[in-house]
């Protein structure tokens, strides 16, 4: 390998925040680093900016530009980003965020250090809303997960137990190469099918409570609905189309010890998508309907699987119970759930 480590930034339209993010990535005290952006063919002067720093900065020269033959998605690109990284290890960021100065450092430090196949940073979570601002760390404990699926029983225990993004870690670049690790092409929460099956296949992570990125949340994903005057219902089904994919894995983790603590994730994300219908249901157009609804919450094990599940049986009988309720019936209760927990 030529570098040590890759920073991957799938870059579309993003000229407004581009160049704050690679100034943070230049930045870092680790030396031996590239910087590899997946242009996805933008219509702004997001390229531009970045063949200036390029061009300009100090450290520009490690700054490698690939282009897509047309706009694909964000998916694509960073599937574009695993097959052209030249550095040992690889850490994604969204074009739009940033890091602190020893992040790479101190990830690589602790991924030598352990001989681990992926180490998480702890992150701040900025809301940005134009006229409301907000923020708030998203912190992990420090942590060494060492053994076949420790990984993964500590990431699904609970639910957002493990981040569901893609930035914010650096893994083994040898290691998603080899079990044919790819994101699936969908325009929402394609990160969180990824880390969520990546962590199927790691035997040794670390966690550390370091802050070593700044997510910064505007208005365009799921979790910001009630900011927003106009949902599609298209948006709304490729979300429940993305969590389908997570289901469809179940098989192949039918003897997992966590497989109780994988599902009631997964079908507690549908409800949490639900939730968030009911809450914007007047703005989302077309209207969907309450049968519609109860079919997002499908639930992937039949009722005597769930009886034989080693962990969380008593959670996932009740979330296939919901599911299986008159349409009706259903949205009332899962209205009465979400209030409860403030989502609706």
């Amino acid at each position: 390998m030529e570098y040590e480590v890759t920073i991957g930034i799938p870059l579309y339209n993003a000229e407004r925040f581009i160049g704050r993010t690679l100034e943070t990535a230049l930045t870092q005290t680790f030396g031996s680093i590239e910087i590899l952006v997946v242009d996805d063919c933008g219509t702004d002067g997001s390229v531009e900016t970045v063949r200036q720093m390029q061009s300009t900065h100090p450290r520009g020269s490690c700054i490698r530009i690939v282009s897509q033959p047309r706009n694909m998605g964000v998916g694509p690109a960073r599937n574009r980003i695993i097959d052209e990284a030249r550095g040992r290890y690889l850490y994604f960021m969204d074009s739009d965020d940033t890091i602190v100065p020893g992040t790479i450092a101190l990830l690589y430090d602790n991924m030598k250090k352990h001989d681990a196949e992926v180490v998480f940073g702890s992150y701040e979570k900025i809301e940005d809303y134009g006229t409301e601002r907000r923020s708030e760390v998203c912190g992990y404990p420090r942590m060494e997960l060492f053994g076949d699926d420790i990984p993964a029983g500590f990431a699904f225990r609970k639910y957002g137990g493990i981040q569901a993004s893609a930035w914010n870690y650096l893994v083994a670049v040898d290691m998603l190469r080899r079990n044919g690790l790819r994101f699936i092409e969908s325009k929402y929460w394609e990160d969180m099918v990824f880390t969520y099956t990546l962590m199927t296949y790691v035997t040794r992570a670390v966690l550390l409570p370091d802050v070593t990125y700044h997510y910064i949340c505007r208005l365009n994903s799921l979790s910001n609905y009630q900011k927003r005057e106009r949902i599609s219902r298209t948006e709304v089904l490729d979300n429940v189309r993305t969590i389908d994919r997570l289901k469809e894995q179940t098989p192949r983790l039918r003897d997992k010890p966590y497989l109780g603590n994988w599902c009631y994730n997964v079908v507690m994300t549908d409800f949490y998508i639900v939730c968030n219908v009911l809450k914007n249901r007047n703005v989302i157009h077309p209207r969907i309907t309450s049968a519609a609804l109860r079919s997002f919450m499908r639930h992937p094990l039949t009722f005597g699987r769930i009886l034989r599940l080693r962990k969380a049986m008593t959670a996932n009988l009740f979330l296939y119970s919901l599911g299986k309720l008159p349409a009706p019936l259903f949205v009332w209760m899962v209205g009465l759930l979400g209030r409860r927990k403030g989502l609706v």
